[in-house]
């Protein structure tokens, strides 16, 4: 064997070694692509299906098919919170009978099993059943409230019947995510106003 061929195979093996090296960096890079693009599309879906479920309870504050059941809508929310509302509605469809409904968020030691720290549970309660919640990833649930003149009505609220308009802020966070790098995205209804609480 020759100082050539030699030469011949300590060439061929640092080539070698760095198409390999270059074959595994591609596979981590498409790897942590798959992980990012599903990530984005789920927080998306995990968003849309969260607002789509609120605006359609929300709108519906102080909404009975039977108007005489709430004859009065300022009264028709109970309690309001920064992260938590009460209020009247008829939810089942339209059965003309009043449900009370409540939105709370819940704590992250909840969903300690998740690999996200921050992400909670955002709870639907109808009447006194059992609340139900499911992991969507959110991790903000933010309501700010406002009265007839536009001012926002600082907490504690005492009197719930001078909101007249609220501000909803959520944030959804995937579950799990790869190497810790969570995707995230982020919604504003500005001055959401339920029809009939307007109808003072």
């Amino acid at each position: 064997m020759g100082f050539s061929t030699l030469i011949d195979i300590f060439g061929s093996t640092i080539i070698g070694g760095l198409l390999f090296l270059t074959l595994l960096r591609l596979n981590d890079s498409a790897t942590q692509n798959t992980y990012t693009f599903s990530g984005e599309l789920e927080v998306q879906q995990n968003l849309v299906a969260t607002v789509e479920l609120l605006e359609y309870d929300f709108r519906k504050i102080g909404y009975c098919s039977d108007y005489t059941k709430i004859p009065v809508p300022s009264k028709a929310i109970i309690a309001a919170d920064s992260t938590s509302i009460k209020f009247l509605s008829d939810v089942a469809p339209e059965d003309g009978k009043v449900d009370t409904v409540k939105y709370y968020l819940g704590t992250t030691s909840e969903l300690s099993m998740t690999p996200n720290p921050r992400d909670r549970m955002l709870y639907r309660v109808i009447n006194n059943a059992a609340p139900k919640g499911s992991n969507l990833g959110v991790v903000e649930f933010r309501l700010t409230y406002f009265n007839s003149l536009g001012d926002t009505i600082d907490f504690p609220i005492l009197v719930p019947g001078e909101i007249y308009t609220m501000q909803i802020d959520i944030k959804v966070e995937n579950t799990s995510a790869y190497d810790r790098q969570y995707s995230n995205a982020f919604w504003r209804q500005i001055r959401l106003a339920a029809r009939n609480i307007r109808n003072r």
